[in-house]
C-alpha cells in the first residue's frame, strides 16, 4: 500500500478528509505521518486521535529555512512516503525541498488558479465583487501556489458573504476533492512531466481535469 506524509500548519480539516477517505477505502493508501512547524497545531491532535505519528520541527531551533528543511525532510524521508500532502501547510518551502519531491507533492490552494496565489484569497474574490471563487489542487513547484493544476471546485459568492461564508463553502467541496487527486496519485493514473499534470495519458489543460 502506497504511503503518505501529510503537512499541517492549522485546524488539518483537509487532512480529517484524507484520514476519513483511508478509513472508508476511498483512499487506497495510508498516512505514515503527520508534520507541523507548530507545536500546537490541532491537525497533529487528529492524526493522534488517529493513532497516526505527530510531529512537530520549531523553525526557531535551525539557523535558517534550508536548515529547517533538511531536517524536515531527513525524518519525512524515514517514512519512505510515496507522496507528500501539504494541508494547510503555511511555511513556504525552500527550493531544495521541492525538488527533493518534485512529481510527488501535492497542495490545495483556495481559490481558482493561477487567480489569486499567496494569501487573503476570499477577501480578494469579495473586494473584486467575484461571481464565483473555488479551489484547486496542483502539484508543487518552486513557483508559489503555481505548479500544474490538477483538479478545480468552483463555488457561487452570494450577495452578503463574508470571508467565513466563502471559507466554509469552499472547505466542503476541497474534502472532496483532495482526497479524490490523492487517489488519483497513488493508484498510479496521476502523474507530473514536462511541467505538467497527465491523468490516465492524457495531458491535463492549465485549469486541471474538467468532467464531461
Amino acid at each position: 500500500m502506497k504511503k503518505i506524509v501529510v503537512l499541517v500548519s492549522g485546524q488539518g480539516s483537509n487532512l480529517q478528509a484524507l484520514i476519513d477517505a483511508c478509513r472508508q477505502g476511498g483512499l487506497h493508501a495510508s498516512i505514515a505521518a503527520v508534520f507541523s512547524n507548530k507545536a500546537g497545531a490541532y491537525g497533529l491532535e487528529r492524526a493522534r486521535d488517529a493513532g497516526i505519528p505527530a510531529r512537530s520541527l520549531d523553525a526557531r531551533d535551525f539557523a535558517d529555512r534550508a536548515a529547517f528543511d533538511a531536517a524536515l525532510a531527513e525524518q519525512i524521508d524515514a517514512f519512505a512516503p510515496d507522496l507528500i500532502v501539504l494541508a494547510g501547510y503555511m511555511r513556504i518551502l525552500s527550493a531544495e525541498f521541492v525538488r527533493h519531491y518534485a512529481g510527488r507533492m501535492l497542495n490545495i490552494h483556495p481559490s481558482l488558479l493561477p487567480k489569486y496565489p499567496g494569501l487573503h484569497t476570499h477577501r480578494l474574490a469579495l473586494a473584486n465583487g467575484d461571481a464565483e471563487h473555488g479551489t484547486s489542487v496542483h502539484f508543487v513547484t518552486e513557483e508559489l501556489d503555481g505548479g500544474p493544476v490538477i483538479l478545480q471546485a468552483r463555488v457561487p459568492v452570494f450577495d452578503g458573504d463574508s470571508e467565513e461564508d466563502l471559507q466554509a463553502r469552499i472547505q466542503v467541496q476541497e474534502h472532496q476533492i483532495y482526497p479524490l487527486v490523492a487517489q488519483w496519485f497513488v493508484t498510479g493514473r496521476l502523474i507530473m512531466q514536462e511541467g505538467a499534470a497527465w491523468l490516465d495519458g492524457g495531458r491535463l489543460p492549465p485549469e486541471g481535469y474538467a468532467a464531461d
